[in-house]
């Protein structure tokens, strides 16, 4: 890929509008080549990432008529720099500008994050008798693999299925290989117990096959040939070999009968349904796989509130926002709804199909940009039949992720309505700036340990009305005495915010809105105490008392500014944000105090190896030193403070230790 020259910088005084001389100058200039342009805002914002066939058409598009107020005019008005790259195909287009829609978030293009990798069933191959097992990560290609599937839960459901019809093993190859007698799975009939030779290498590897072709969607032809298979063995008179095909079949026979409503078409299939409702758009991938309906997932993209403005300018594909060229023509509120369904579902395949294989078929609630889709067949090297007006078994099957992403969303929505509920409640009765609610920001603090021993300290932030887990932070206390709570939160704080309060005063703006402490006056005061050592403003500090008896809803709020305590009321929904947080602390601060404890625990065996150490000393010794290497570091004289430590003993400990 080759890239283009820095294109001249805007004008001074030019910040937020676009000099449009410039512009003019770069746009002239751009190649009648394919690749992939960026627009900046005068503050150096990235506002826009799109791909195209043709630079320089593409480009002076945008700029060729008056968007009036429009989001498409807005953005088009704050463009100040442009910036291009020249690549060598649109494939390499499309694969550029959603790298770089995922990784820098321009604020006008459709983003969707989604961070989990599919799961697979997997069939080992090299073994005389291949395993079956759940599978998610790097495919190896030594292997076959059948999904991807929507869910874990769809994997270890068709895991079970084939356990039940085909009795294949799922045991590790190393427990397999040690096998003296057949396990509990044989005994229940879901394995062939081949590790003790209950079945030839020859029979397995025909059930092998038979599980293959069932999961490739061929019901039938597995039925027929197990039909044949037994009747075979029956005629030479094999008949306890032909009993357990005949099993088989009525296995399978009960199998196919339960899921008639499923059975279709043999084809694999990806169903997609978009819906869109207050801003918010979801996505709803339904997997078919084999015939078998198999779940599907959601998924909420970001950056989508201009649709409802912009959409009747046309939609364009990879998540970009519609061309100014490529309008749609007409204004009527069902064309513009259909624009817009088409820019969000067009965004979504580009970024999912470019990470995973394309099915054979595709089916959809709206047409698919043509273009897009033959980009993504000449990468991936895979062809794909795309169906917007499906009929027989996949209408029903799109008829049934159509619903599901309206329920999807619709319940997003619920939640989403609920939390801006919430957070607007919580700055009406603490007095904080409601002007953006959006950008209100709450920091919370717990110490956890157990008796002294593995102090861990957790920091989770609320923002945008959700918890925001990328910004979770936990921090390892020392050097402090074991237990001593305040001192542990002196130190938490202390390390979280004395880099930004020594930084220039534009960086206090980072600090959170509000900062909650979990705990009641001591805590606030230790943790008052830090930010007027560090300049910072105590308003900020809340500690989240437990109320009478340690009860749910009856937590007091206990300000570091000395305000009275308040009491809110147990529906109220401000308490129901703080606790949420607050018990979000907890937890994240518990799990990792746990994790912490499990390590240090490990090298307890130390302890236990020195005679005259039993459990009640080496108890009282990791609760006195936090944990073996705190013991570790302690010298006789330190190890002799704790009961029942002797100096003989405390030299044998000290020595062994060392």
């Amino acid at each position: 890929m080759k890239q283009s020259p820095d294109p001249p910088r805007p004008a001074a005084g030019s910040v937020g509008v676009a000099d449009p001389e410039a512009l003019a100058r770069q746009i002239a200039a751009l190649p009648h080549l394919p690749g992939v342009y960026r627009y900046f805002a005068a503050d150096g914002t990235l506002l826009y990432v799109g791909k195209a066939r043709d630079l320089k058409k593409r480009v002076s598009s945008y700029f060729q008529k008056d968007h009036g107020g429009t989001r498409i005019g807005h953005m088009v008005s704050r463009i100040a720099r442009l910036d291009t790259t020249v690549t060598g195909s649109e494939a390499e287009a499309l694969l550029l500008e959603n790298n770089l829609i995922k990784t820098q978030d321009p604020r006008y293009n459709i983003l969707f994050r989604d961070d989990k990798s599919y799961p697979y069933l997997k069939l080992t191959t090299g073994h005389d008798f291949p395993r079956m097992v759940y599978f998610r990560g790097v495919v190896d290609r030594r292997h076959r693999y059948f999904g991807p599937y929507p869910s874990a839960w769809a994997v270890k459901e068709s895991i079970a299925l084939l356990q039940k019809v085909f009795l294949l093993r799922t045991c590790e190859d190393t427990v397999f290989a040690n096998r003296s007698r057949p396990c509990l799975l044989h005994q229940i009939h879901r394995c062939t117990a081949p590790c003790v030779g209950r079945i030839s290498s020859e029979a397995y590897a025909a059930d092998v096959t038979a599980a293959m072709r069932f999961l490739r969607g061929e019901h039938d032809g597995v039925l027929k040939d197990l039909e044949l298979r037994m009747h075979d063995l029956a005629v030479h008179l094999r008949f306890e070999e032909a009993a357990v095909v005949r099993n088989q079949i009525t296995a399978l026979s009960r199998v196919l009968h339960q899921q008639s409503m499923e059975v279709g078409s043999d084809q694999d299939a990806d169903i997609l349904a978009v819906v869109l409702q207050n801003d918010r758009a979801c996505v709803n991938l339904a997997m078919v796989r084999g015939g078998r309906h198999l779940g599907d997932r959601a998924y909420f993209p970001s950056h989508v509130r201009w649709l409802d403005v912009a959409a009747g300018e046309g939609g364009s594909a990879s998540g970009e926002a519609p061309s100014p060229g490529e309008s749609g023509g007409g204004s009527a509120g069902a064309l513009n709804n259909m624009a817009a369904l088409r820019a969000v579902l067009d965004a979504f395949i580009a970024q999912h199909y470019l990470e995973l294989p394309l099915p054979p078929v595709l089916v959809c609630n709206v047409a698919v940009d043509a273009e897009l889709m033959a980009t993504l067949q000449q990468h991936g090297g895979q062809r794909c039949q795309v169906v917007s007006a499906p009929r027989g078994m996949r209408r029903r099957w799109l008829d049934m992720a159509v619903q599901g992403s309206q329920l999807a969303l619709a319940r997003l929505l619920a939640e989403e309505g609920a939390q801006h509920h919430r957070t607007r409640a919580l700055a009406d009765a603490l007095g904080l700036d409601a002007q953006d609610l959006d950008a209100l920001r709450m920091e919370c603090f717990d110490i956890s340990h157990t008796a002294g021993e593995a102090t861990q300290a957790s920091c989770v932030v609320f923002q945008h009305h959700a918890m925001q887990t990328s910004q979770y932070r936990r921090y390892r206390i020392d050097g402090i005495t074991p237990g001593d709570d305040y001192a542990a939160m002196r130190q938490v704080l202390t390390r979280r915010y004395a880099k930004l309060a020594e930084a220039a005063e534009t960086q206090l703006a980072k600090l959170p809105d509000l900062v909650l402490i979990d705990g009641g006056r001591g805590q606030v005061s230790a943790a008052r105490e830090v930010f007027e050592e560090l300049g910072l403003d105590i308003t900020r500090l809340v500690g989240v008392e437990k109320g009478e008896g340690r009860k749910v809803g009856l937590e007091e709020l206990v300000f570091a500014d000395g305000r009275t305590k308040v009491t809110l009321p147990p529906d109220s929904p401000a308490l129901l944000l703080v606790a949420q947080v607050r018990d979000e602390a907890h937890r994240f601060a518990i799990t990792g105090m746990r994790a912490q404890r499990a390590r240090t625990r490990t090298g307890s065996s130390k302890l236990e190896d020195i005679a005259g150490i039993g459990p009640k000393r080496r108890a009282r010794l990791l609760s006195r030193f936090g944990g073996v290497r705190g013991v570790a570091t302690a010298s006789v004289e330190d190890l002799m403070t704790v009961d029942g430590i002797s100096r003989d003993l405390a030299q044998s400990i000290y020595a062994a230790l060392h």
